[in-house]
């Protein structure tokens, strides 16, 4: 069963000549989204644009600074933007990085400043804004192959790094870290062979399932691919448009794609055509697996869970129940990454 929820409205500032995009989504405590270092395959995406200026951090990570391109606003609490993409950046779907902003260096708070001036406000014009260059983990929405970076963001009131970076406006820079981290990619998985494709998200934890389904790789190597989307409130699923385009612009680039299915899911209020249970209570129940029109077996079935980490938790305790085994060293069903 695939339904086609009413698409959510929001708000985009366009940048007036893009070079490169990309989009990555994080949240200011989350400490679920540490990894290993592991670097894309054989990405060889357009060198559109030019590099704004590169460094090394504490870490010792290289670091490029990259240009906002658009903002876009979903609510009051989510949104996503884009930054130009270094031409030797490489990534695989499903892999994130760390995203640095500099909040003294926010066209916000100059212009802020600057009005404050004016107004004769002197108190408030010399309020201290933090020089420092904050960092955190991003996952990215965009294709490997994009031009350009997406990023997905919540926005945390006293976060010290969302709540800065919610007033984001198209040409601030921000700081990329050059290497990708993570191994919530497709490529961990060595047994059972690929069939069944399961994408369990909640809000921001979208992300990667995002770029996953934008790599053509993914509808070649899978039979059926559910991407099951839950959300508080309907205004809050995202994407929505993008999603219900998928099939059509990158199952048809392939012989024999993989069937796809959409499951919407609003927890706190009714929405037609949407799933109204938390994750765990629909797979007990079975409802999941019916909405799929699909079976979960330990024999075909690949699942990946990615969100705040109370669902990421119950639903895998859930799906053990149900004999589906965690995938370790490229053996097993069940994949996570948390975002929180």
């Amino acid at each position: 069963m695939s339904v086609s929820p009413k698409s959510n409205q929001q708000s985009t500032q366009q940048a007036d000549a893009p070079s490169q995009a990309a989009s990555t989504q994080n949240q200011d405590s989350n400490g679920g989204n540490g990894g290993n270092t592991s670097y894309g395959g054989n990405n060889n995406p357009s060198d559109v644009g030019s590099s704004i200026g590169s460094s090394i951090n504490s870490s010792g990570d290289a670091v490029q600074r990259v240009k906002v391109l658009t903002v876009t606003t979903w609510t009051p609490t989510l949104f996503s933007f884009t930054v130009s993409r270094p031409a030797a950046f490489r990534f695989s779907a499903g892999q994130f990085v760390r995203l640095g902003v500099n909040p003294s260096r926010l066209a916000y708070h100059r212009n802020n400043r600057d009005h404050q001036v004016n107004q004769g406000n002197q108190d408030l014009a010399q309020q201290p804004v933090p020089d420092e260059d904050i960092f955190r983990a991003y996952s990215i929405v965009s294709s490997p192959y994009d031009d350009s970076i997406e990023f997905f963001s919540i926005v945390i009131a006293d976060g010290a790094f969302t709540s800065q970076l919610q007033h984001l406006q198209r040409g601030d820079e921000l700081l990329l870290t050059m290497t990708p981290f993570g191994f919530l990619t497709l490529a961990r998985y060595q047994a059972p062979m690929p069939k069944d494709l399961w994408l369990l998200a909640t809000g921001t934890g979208v992300a990667p399932f995002l770029s996953m389904l934008q790599d053509m790789q993914t509808w070649e190597r899978y039979e059926h691919i559910i991407l099951a989307y839950s959300a508080r409130s309907q205004s809050e699923l995202a994407y929505v448009d993008k999603i219900h385009s998928l099939s059509a612009d990158f199952a048809s680039l392939v012989q024999h794609p993989a069937k796809f299915t959409f499951l919407p899911i609003v927890t706190r209020e009714s929405m037609d055509g949407a799933l109204n249970k938390r994750l765990p209570a629909l797979l007990t129940s079975g409802e999941l697996e019916t909405a799929a029109n699909q079976r979960l077996t330990v024999d075909s079935t690949h699942i990946m869970l990615c969100g705040n980490p109370q669902m990421v938790d119950d639903t895998k305790e859930t799906l053990k129940t149900l004999g589906l085994t965690m995938n370790r060293s490229g053996v097993g069903n069940i994949a996570v990454e948390n975002y929180w």
